[in-house]
């Protein structure tokens, strides 16, 4: 997942574009959006891939049916099956929820845009993409802390887990990793709204990123990069110390455990801490793609839209995977379904 809301991407010519549009501006006055010349952004994508895109499509089309069917599966099960009412489980299918929309908010456009020459947004629906798809980034980070904190709980406490794992903790969690989400992204993507734009109006990206719009920005950017890095360490270090903390003091607890309690516990953990590495890694591994000066504009889009879409693709495999709760709940769904179609033709026959 990609949580890099500050302008990282080498500078490249802006000029390059046969319909960006020049010496325009748009301008934020008495609270209401004014458009001098620029009521529109075009995303440049994969326009330098040419053929090549057709291939990107289908990896994207179905990366993108897996991801809302994996998901979906989840969110169903954890919602129809009582032997999943539990808080790990209504974190998961939080974390599916966010992982749906999450890309929903970027692929589907982008898979239209491979469709056609020119990709184009209006400056409304740009600064909407590049809110939301900050917001619920942070927002899936924050999911993740309280999953982490509910493992903690569960490991280290069990005998009071019940008691503070209640219907009430869960949803103020799962609303304060809402609201902190909102709390690291709205300042930086309010400002970048505020700001005047001239033209060219080619966004160097494959959605709104926020540093790449930014580019466009007619005036000085430092005090937006600023608070742009500065809200974007707050997301990253204060999950990522809470998430090792719990694994800290979780691992404590199982250095006094037997063995087979151990197993049980790092069962317990497997999936969830394999999702965070991967999620921290794939961010990681974006920001160093950026610094690398021998990659092309096209290969580090390719490599933020693989890795924006990793941890939401890959979540429901893993989880799946290492969590026989859950596989026999996805079983039992499916022979319900199974056991629902076949009735009727029994029916049918009978007739």
């Amino acid at each position: 997942m990609e949580l890099l809301p500050f302008d990282i991407s080498p500078k490249s010519p802006r000029d390059s574009h046969p319909l960006l549009s020049t010496n325009h501006r748009s301008s934020f006055v008495n609270g209401t959006w004014e458009p001098d010349g620029v009521t529109f952004f075009i995303i440049q994508g994969f326009a330098g891939l040419g053929e090549k895109k057709i291939i990107i499509f289908v990896i994207l089309l179905l990366g993108y049916i897996t991801i809302l069917g994996g998901n979906s599966m989840i969110i169903f099960v954890a919602l129809t099956d009582p032997k999943l009412n539990t808080p790990m489980y209504f974190f998961l299918y939080n974390l599916a929820f966010v992982d749906i929309v999450y890309t929903t908010i970027t692929i589907p456009k982008m898979l239209s845009g491979l469709l056609t020459d020119v990709n184009t947004i209006s400056i409304l629906a740009c600064f909407l993409q590049m809110h939301f798809f900050f917001k619920l980034a942070v927002t899936e980070y924050a999911i993740l802390t309280v999953m982490a904190y509910d493992r903690y709980v569960a490991i280290c406490n069990p005998l009071h887990y019940t008691a503070v794992m209640t219907r009430t903790v869960r949803l103020l969690l799962i609303a304060g990793a809402w609201c902190f989400g909102t709390f690291c992204t709205l300042p930086a993507t309010s400002m970048t709204w505020q700001r005047s734009y001239c033209g060219p109006n080619v966004v160097i990206h494959a959605w709104c990123d926020l540093s790449s719009v930014r580019r466009l920005v007619c005036g000085d950017t430092k005090i937006d990069n600023i608070v742009s890095i500065s809200f974007a360490i707050v997301a990253l270090l204060s999950t990522g110390v809470l998430i090792l903390t719990s694994y800290i003091l979780i691992g404590i607890s199982i250095s006094r455990m037997g063995v087979a309690q151990r197993l049980k516990a790092f069962r317990t953990c497997a999936a969830h801490l394999t999702v965070v590495s991967i999620s921290y890694t794939s961010a990681s591994f974006v920001y160093i793609s950026y610094r690398v000066g021998n990659f092309s504009p096209e290969e580090r889009i390719i490599v933020s839209v693989l890795f924006s879409a990793l941890t939401p693709f890959l979540n429901p495999m893993i989880y799946s995977l290492r969590n026989k709760e859950l596989q026999e709940s996805i079983r039992r769904t499916l022979w319900r379904f199974k056991t629902a179609a076949v009735l009727p033709k029994k029916d049918l026959s009978l007739c």
